[in-house]
């Protein structure tokens, strides 16, 4: 399989991947000085959108022009408040998401704070991406979970159009109880998906470690190193490895070798060169979810 062949879409797919963790951990290590802000989604925003889709849309500002859902705004099916109304808006939804005299669950909040913000836009491109990320982050902020690990946009993929018809039910009825259960069954779907994703890692940890690392010998350091680099960073070059272990670019080369023997890594472009490398089975565990 060589780069080339990778759909165009999926290596963007792969882009926007990176770049939506690195925007949640570092919002994640934001909240540990500051609250969810105006500023922080501004910030994570600009993460989000670097060297992706939307990125030449002023990324990490609000926008200064009119954006709508649709090909044209004439055949919009959704046109979101003006631009002149979005400072004040995004205000009221900071003071909302800090209001703790609001006496609803705490998921009920998260979900009313998403629909808020989808509705708002603020943003010319990237919307949906942030708007998502936020539910994950205002989980940890409330202590309903202590790390990012309920993501609620496979299910929402998943089921996009009955996703947009709810947001669209509110807006024209203001209907919200069927957007709450339908946010309410994704995060147990998502919750109970996510238990078997976590099971299937620790059992392919364990096979591993228990058995495959302990060929290393006087290398299983190193061993252990690297694979901890993988449960980053699933899809890996040589280079990087040598540059982010501080090992030459020979011996990362042969630790990857032997990781290749060992049937961690399989490698990916069939070139002598330039080579890519997957954690194939830890990656499948992803895409068969």
């Amino acid at each position: 399989m060589k780069v080339e062949d990778i759909n165009p879409e999926k290596r963007d797919d792969w882009a926007e991947v990176q770049n939506y963790i690195n925007a949640i951990n570092f919002s994640i290590s934001e909240l540990e000085r500051l609250p969810i802000s105006n500023r922080l989604l501004k910030n994570t925003h600009k993460i989000l959108l670097a060297g992706v889709r939307g990125k030449h849309k002023i990324s990490g500002e609000f926008r200064t022009s009119q954006n709508w859902i649709g090909a044209t705004i004439k055949d919009a099916i959704f046109i979101p408040p003006h631009f002149n109304e979005i400072p004040d808006l995004m205000s009221d939804l900071e003071k909302f998401i800090h209001n703790e005299e609001i006496m609803v669950p705490h998921l009920i909040k998260i979900a009313i704070i998403h629909y808020q913000f989808e509705t708002i836009h603020p943003f010319l491109d990237g919307n949906g991406r942030l708007g998502r990320l936020l539910i994950t982050l205002l989980l940890v902020s409330t202590g309903i979970l202590k790390k990012p690990a309920l993501y609620l946009s496979d299910f929402f993929e998943k089921n996009r159009n009955y996703y947009y018809d709810n947001l669209m039910v509110v807006r024209t009825s203001n209907n919200i109880v069927q957007l709450l259960k339908f946010f309410l069954v994704g995060i147990i779907e998502t919750s109970n998906s996510s238990i078997q994703v976590f099971k299937k890692i620790i059992e392919l940890r364990r096979e591993i470690e228990n058995v495959k690392l302990p060929k290393l010998g006087v290398k299983i350091d190193k061993g252990y190193a690297l694979l901890y680099y993988l449960y980053q960073k699933p899809i890996i070059e040589s280079k990087e490895i040598s540059e982010n272990m501080k090992i030459s670019a020979a011996t990362a080369n042969r630790l990857i070798s032997q990781f290749v023997e060992m049937e961690i890594l399989t490698e990916l472009t069939g070139y002598k060169r330039n080579r890519k490398f997957i954690f194939k089975e830890y990656f499948d565990i992803f895409q068969s979810k």
